[in-house]
């Protein structure tokens, strides 16, 4: 018997009107570096935005930003800079893309709220917990936000919905995977330095993952790490998180791992499998599988289908319904120290080799 497939309607979530609005009300992007997940992934989709305007883009050598301005399409409307600074001086961007490595999204972030633009920064937002809490200066009037994209995707959230309806009865535990392999040395991401490594990396996603589902904070980790011999950063880390009432969240992680990813929630009723959790295609749907344990084979599981969406669009036309005073973001500068922390406890119980309170 195969299980049950239902199709899910798209939910609109712009005014009717959005598409009418000029291109003044339109939300003016800057963008800091020729960063790859930039070129591939978020200024592609900031792009499809109706409410959004890409108008520059920043790099040391004047010439990348030129060459990325051309890849893009943005010749003629978009202006290259040979420094940041210049960017941030300029008053007609309203908002900056911050996709720098890691150890720089502080200081440009900060660099950038106080010349009076919102900001919307990779992850992870920091290296420290005490490099998060410098945010804490980002002046009440600027948008922040830290670029989970996932969490825009209408899998996620109806995924989060199905929790909170009760009908996977009590959320007991949430179980994540997401590996890939890259031992390239010149890569960033190898390069302790600058905050390379798999928690860094794709292990934030995992943190952040299980604090959208829970909707709370875990009270202490305890991790594994494996880490490489000449880059010395963590390439592959299996962690617990006590969420406290008796609610796990599990990961391994990986930069050096065979590619897969996926993410289960477990109640005490049923249980939801999202099956391409982090990157969902942006030209086609996905799916959500739930379980109620009527059959170990799956057959009767069911099938939800979710509407096609560029989880990164989603991400981009929130930030610019916030920064247009339209709506209000759901996750700000107290979410990223939150995250944080909980990496700054899972690097501490490495070195501990025990439970480190978060």
């Amino acid at each position: 018997m195969a299980g049950i497939s239902l199709i899910l309607p798209r939910q609109e979530t712009e005014p009717a009107n959005l598409q009418e609005m000029s291109m003044s009300s339109r939300v003016r992007w800057g963008v800091l570096s020729t960063a790859g997940i930039g070129a591939k992934k978020v200024v592609p989709a900031i792009l499809k935005s109706t409410i959004s305007q890409v108008v520059a883009v920043a790099s040391r050598d004047i010439s990348k930003a030129d060459g990325y301005i051309s890849r893009l399409g943005l010749g003629g409307t978009a202006r290259a800079y040979g420094s940041y600074e210049e960017l941030l001086a300029d008053p007609n961007i309203d908002a900056i893309y911050n996709p720098l490595p890691n150890h720089l999204h502080v200081q440009m972030t900060l660099q950038a709220a106080r010349a009076g633009k919102h900001v919307l920064c990779e992850k992870p937002v920091a290296l420290s917990l005490q490099e998060a809490e410098q945010l804490r200066e980002i002046p009440e009037n600027i948008v922040f936000a830290e670029a989970f994209m996932f969490r825009y995707h209408p899998q996620w959230q109806r995924a989060r919905a199905i929790v909170r309806s009760g009908e996977l009865g009590d959320m007991r535990s949430v179980r994540v995977a997401f590996c890939y392999f890259n031992d390239d040395p010149a890569n960033v991401r190898n390069r302790v330095d600058a905050g390379g490594g798999t928690v860094y990396d794709v292990g934030c996603y995992a943190v952040a993952a299980a604090r959208y589902l829970f909707g709370s904070e875990p009270r202490r980790v305890v991790s594994l790490v494996d880490r490489d011999p000449g880059f010395k950063t963590d390439r592959l880390i299996s962690v617990l998180a006590d969420f406290g009432s008796g609610r796990q969240l599990a990961f391994t992680c990986s930069t050096q791992t065979v590619r897969h990813q996926s993410v289960e929630i477990i109640g005490t009723r049923g249980r939801v499998e999202i099956v391409i959790p982090f990157n969902a295609p942006t030209d086609d749907h996905t799916a959500l599988l739930v379980d109620h344990g009527a059959s170990l084979d799956g057959t009767l599981t069911r099938r939800e289908i979710m509407p096609v969406a560029d989880q990164y669009t989603e991400q981009a036309d929130a930030f610019c319904r916030a920064v247009l005073g339209m709506d209000t973001l759901e996750w700000g500068v107290v979410d990223a120290i939150a995250n944080t922390r909980v990496l700054e406890a899972i690097f501490a119980s490495e070195r501990n080799g025990a439970w480190q309170e978060v």
